[in-house]
């Protein structure tokens, strides 16, 4: 969710007359530096958005149970080292380019694998069994309300990005009501919405790749 840094979708060279399109474009900043100075990073959106397509990707399968509950471990390695630090350093890069929104989701996202990964290794087994639906569905709870609350900014950002937290937004609320109610049915539905999401999100992986690559709109993402 990179807020045209260098533009989350590319850079178009000077002169040409067109913005490529960005998936996340940055908000000015009283004392950044000139625009035709140009960003002072490369865009990390792409690595952002791709370190939390694939970890959700991986966990949505398992989630919508197309293999077994018991291979769950397989997404610890990828919560901890891609979706959790790869993840979170990008919005520390977000950061620096003065972009509140990719700073913020990136940063949070990235939190928010590095808590599964601790919460699956060394907190889940301590919970009560006949409470621990009811405290993993508060954990996601949570996520669900600051999902919702980024959904309305994200409409400013790109439909690209506006898409990919309302998706996430239902995989949250379904997974939640998953959890607190122990239906496994809607835990499925919650892993099915997650896999879209991460499809979604890594389409603006690409995107921010493939322009920057290209110098121009090689794939769109509706920058708004």
């Amino acid at each position: 969710m990179s807020i045209e840094s260098s533009s989350a979708a590319g850079t178009v060279p000077t002169g040409s007359g067109r913005r490529a399109e960005n998936p996340v474009p940055a908000q000015g900043n009283v004392g950044a530096p000139p625009a035709s100075a140009g960003p002072l990073f490369a865009d990390p959106a792409a690595l952002g958005l791709g370190a939390f397509a694939m970890t959700t990707f991986v966990l949505s399968v398992i989630n919508a149970g197309m293999i077994p509950k018991a291979d769950e471990p397989v997404v610890l390695g990828l919560a901890l080292f891609y979706g959790g630090m790869a993840q979170f350093a990008a919005g520390i890069w977000e950061f620096a380019n003065r972009n509140v929104f990719g700073a913020t989701a990136f940063c949070s996202y990235g939190a928010f694998w590095l808590s599964f990964w601790y919460l699956s290794q060394f907190s889940a087994g301590s919970l009560p069994p006949a409470e621990a639906g009811k405290a993993v569905g508060l954990y996601l709870l949570a996520w669900a309300i600051f999902t919702a609350y980024m959904t309305m900014s994200a409409w400013r950002v790109s439909v690209g990005v506006f898409a990919v937290f309302v998706f996430l937004t239902l995989t949250f609320i379904a997974l939640f009501l998953g959890a607190f109610s122990g239906a496994a049915g809607l835990t499925a539905l919650g892993g099915w919405l997650g896999i879209l999401t991460a499809l979604i999100a890594w389409y603006c992986s690409c995107a921010v790749v493939a322009n920057s690559t290209f110098k121009r709109a090689v794939l769109p993402v509706g920058r708004r």
